[in-house]
């Protein structure tokens, strides 16, 4: 028996302050393996969106240079998140009347519905990146999550498009061609993220998810396993570093610094007397003092803003009396201290911050902190699109006797040395077919001359 190929599935994180690049390994008991992944800090991009796609690329060049080296695996595509506040939601109801309610629904009919939904007009300018079902409503049966095997002679489905500027995805693509790669799938970095900090029963009993980036926060609101809204927010991280900087007249990277290693997000916790002492620049200027008290009143007063944001969007999600499983936070901006209780104290909902480990084979240094929940959701992402990928590989090559296929292998990602010995290997197959068939021929051919001698 042939030995079981390895899954392997590479994927890119572009966010505003960093660009990560993920290669992983799913194994047995489905987990993912970090085989590695590297970071480095942004270039050519704003709240979310590449503005520059030269300068980013050149980031996600050197991160792929790094992951290829770590790892010895050569790769060419990958998978791409995808935000910012150019994507919007569009619903769409379609509907089928099929000729006969005795036979039970197909598959076929239901992918017909979803490429009807494909179909919708769109305003110039624009692109379809994910089309996700809401629900199925079959004759007087209503809010059904799959039609399939019931009997019934009309099928309605709701959708909710997920669409971005068509720009934004050719800066995407622009930016990863130039990194000499191709892009797999763009996904949304919201649903990315949810995967990877989301359990089946959060999302079935209704939760919030929230991204807070450098650049912007998401939001996407989930219940009965659907996501109902999605907002992008056009505040993250960043406006906080910004605010201490234009407040306490600091340099970008030492506000950072501050607000990671002694900022609160409830200015009452903090020191009443603690005083922080930041060395001058110059040695004849006098070295900065900064009272954590004031430190962490300038990081609540945007947090504050912020969170009002989302309380926003769940009033404006129709789900808000829905959420039982309250709220999860993750991103790079769930690292900050307290942010727990703030966000109990303005919704009154429970709290908690987002992990990606549960879905990590082992922990690979820093992996399962927030900020990389997006990484990791397009990695599973990614095998998800494996998934469906064997399947119809399956499909196809089960037709072709002649041709060897083991339908629990599929690789997304090949090294230049597979892709090679995989097309010699098909040359070979299609010219011993050929041979087979010219001998074939031959011996009818050279039968026939015996019978008629």
């Amino acid at each position: 028996m042939d030995k079981k190929k390895r899954e392997i599935v590479a994927a890119i994180d572009i966010g505003t302050t960093k660009i990560v690049s993920l290669l992983g390994e799913r194994k047995e008991n489905r987990k993912i393996e970090i085989l590695g992944f590297s970071r480095y800090d942004s270039m050519g991009i704003r709240r979310g969106e590449i503005l520059n796609p030269e300068q980013a690329s050149n980031v996600v060049r050197n991160t792929v240079n790094d992951l290829q080296k770590q790892t010895g695996i050569k790769f060419s595509e990958m998978f791409v998140g995808i935000a910012g506040q150019h994507i919007s939601f569009l619903k769409s109801r379609n509907y089928i009347n099929r000729s006969s309610s005795d036979d039970c629904i197909t598959v076929a009919d239901v992918e017909k519905l979803r490429r009807d939904a494909g179909n919708t007009v769109l305003d110039e300018g624009q692109e379809i990146i994910h089309i996700l079902t809401q629900n199925y409503n079959v004759d007087n049966e209503t809010n059904i999550s799959n039609p399939v095997g019931m009997l019934g002679k009309r099928i309605e489905a709701n959708f909710n498009i997920v669409v971005s500027k068509s720009d934004s995805i050719k800066r995407i693509r622009k930016c990863i061609d130039l990194s000499g790669l191709t892009v797999k799938e763009i996904i949304l970095e919201p649903l990315a993220s949810s995967n990877a900090v989301l359990c089946d029963e959060e999302r079935e009993v209704g939760v919030v998810m929230v991204d807070i980036g450098g650049g912007t926060t998401d939001v996407a609101v989930f219940h009965k396993n659907v996501l109902h809204h999605s907002a992008v927010i056009p505040y993250g991280g960043n406006a906080i570093t910004q605010d201490i900087m234009n407040v306490c007249g600091l340099s970008e990277q030492v506000a950072e610094d501050l607000k990671l290693n002694f900022g609160m997000s409830l200015g009452e916790s903090a020191e009443d007397n603690r005083i922080i002492e930041i060395p001058a620049i110059i040695s004849e200027r006098k070295p900065k003092e900064i009272a954590v008290r004031h430190l962490s009143n300038i990081i609540q007063a945007r947090m504050d803003e912020i969170i009002d944001a989302i309380i926003f969007q769940i009033e404006n999600s129709g789900c808000a009396d829905k959420l039982h499983c309250g709220i999860v936070i993750t991103g790079g901006g769930a690292m900050l201290r307290q942010l727990k209780e703030l966000f109990s104290l303005h919704t009154d909902m429970e709290v908690r911050i987002g992990l990606p480990r549960k879905h990590i084979a082992d922990n690979v240094e820093n992996i399962s902190e927030p900020c990389y929940a997006t990484g990791v959701g397009l990695l599973m992402n990614g095998f998800e699109y494996l998934d469906k990928h064997s399947d119809e590989m399956a499909d196809v090559k089960n037709i072709d006797n002649n041709t060897e296929y083991d339908e629990n292998t599929a690789p997304i990602l090949q090294s230049d040395e597979e892709k090679d010995q995989n097309e010699k290997k098909s040359f070979r197959q299609f010219f011993d077919r050929i041979v087979n068939n010219l001998k074939k021929a031959l011996e009818h051919y050279f039968r026939d001359i015996d019978t008629t001698m």
